[in-house]
């Protein structure tokens, strides 16, 4: 029998082989940082970052054939004898069907539909002018529509432009465009993307009702790829305002009011594969394309159908426990009540918008 002495070391892993294993360990956990820190940031951000103050959610009434004077008192407004203008105010990218889905929806209670759209992304690459291309498309709104170029700036080669600064640059020329659509003080302006869409109830309650708050966000549920895939009712940076010589164009946090359940905001939710890849890398977050395979038609296919981030990325939460409960791919819905009534009745023209319609052309 061996010394117990002689035993005992030799069970000891040789100093060397730590040494080894932690070179062999290193690259790799430098690497996996390296391509996954946006990741690891995003899952440990509630230790670093704190919630925003939440919201005073205004409760939101509404049923058919129920009368506005009704509706406005149940809000704790008052009616009014004759509707506030409503301007629509958006910037533009590459949304057709949103826009002509928004359109086609708001069109009985919009005064003006104002609209933007530059010849450059925000990220500073050209792009065509996909709506003056496409005008014929809303020739049902051509009496309403204010239409405005903004001259983008193209990145030169190997620059780092800021795409929020192009953003706000953008936000900001809309407000001469505003002016020159012929908006007045008392007139309401909805402030939104093309994708975030007020409900047609609640644009109409707003100009019927006095009382009504000067500035006042909508909550929109929040839908992913299409109406197939609701996330939640986490989306809050549409506004409705009533104009004054203030009012200044934005995309921000600008109250604590907001109205519940006031519409829809579908995040791509496009017709074509090649609109998600343009999107990609044409808007503000484009720096999350990491990787030229993220880009791929076959991967963009196969996440739209099974509910799953586009750029791999984790929810973002300021809790664990909201994050864990949003991790994996979003749940499919089978339900197609309480959508916009233009898209029901042209389900077969939208039906990649609607249950069971994930595959893209």
């Amino acid at each position: 029998m061996a010394p117990r002495s002689h035993r005992l070391s030799s069970r000891r892993a040789p100093p060397r082989f730590f040494f080894v294993t932690l070179l062999l360990l290193v690259p790799v956990l430098v690497f996996g940082i390296f391509t996954n820190g946006r990741k690891i940031s995003y899952f440990f951000r509630p230790l670093w970052d704190n919630p925003p103050p939440p919201f005073q959610h205004l409760p939101h009434y509404y049923a058919e054939n129920v009368s506005m004077g009704h509706l406005c008192h149940l809000h704790g407004w008052s009616p009014r004898s004759e509707p506030r203008r409503v301007f629509d105010g958006i910037i533009f990218s590459n949304e057709l069907d949103m826009l002509e889905l928004r359109w086609r929806e708001l069109h009985p209670f919009v005064t003006k539909f104002v609209i933007l759209e530059a010849n450059t992304t925000f990220t500073g690459k050209p792009k065509p002018l996909f709506y003056a291309a496409n005008r014929n498309q809303f020739a049902f709104a051509e009496g309403k529509i204010v239409h405005g170029v903004f001259p983008g700036r193209v990145a030169s080669r190997g620059s780092h432009e800021d795409p929020f600064i192009l953003e706000s640059q953008q936000r900001g020329a809309m407000n001469g465009l505003l002016r020159r659509a012929g908006i007045s003080i008392g007139d309401i302006l909805i402030m939104s993307d093309t994708d975030e869409i007020p409900s047609p109830h609640t644009v109409k309650l707003l100009q019927w009702c006095d009382g009504v708050p000067p500035v006042l966000h909508l909550e929109l549920r929040n839908y992913m790829y299409s109406f197939e895939f609701p996330v939640d009712y986490s989306s809050w940076r549409a506004t409705i305002h009533i104009y004054d010589q203030w009012t200044r164009y934005r995309h921000s946090r600008q109250t604590d009011l907001i109205l519940s359940d006031a519409g829809w905001h579908c995040s791509f939710c496009f017709r074509h594969l090649r609109e998600f890849v343009f999107k990609m890398t044409a808007y503000s977050h484009a720096d999350r394309v990491r990787r030229k395979d993220f880009m791929r038609h076959s991967r963009i296919q196969k996440l739209i159908c099974q509910g799953e981030d586009l750029f791999d990325m984790l929810p973002e939460e300021y809790s664990f426990r909201e994050l864990i409960k949003k991790m994996g791919p979003i749940p499919h819905s089978a339900s197609a009540v309480h959508l916009p009534a233009y898209l029901i009745e042209n389900a077969e023209k939208f039906k990649f918008l609607l249950p069971g319609g994930c595959l893209r052309s």
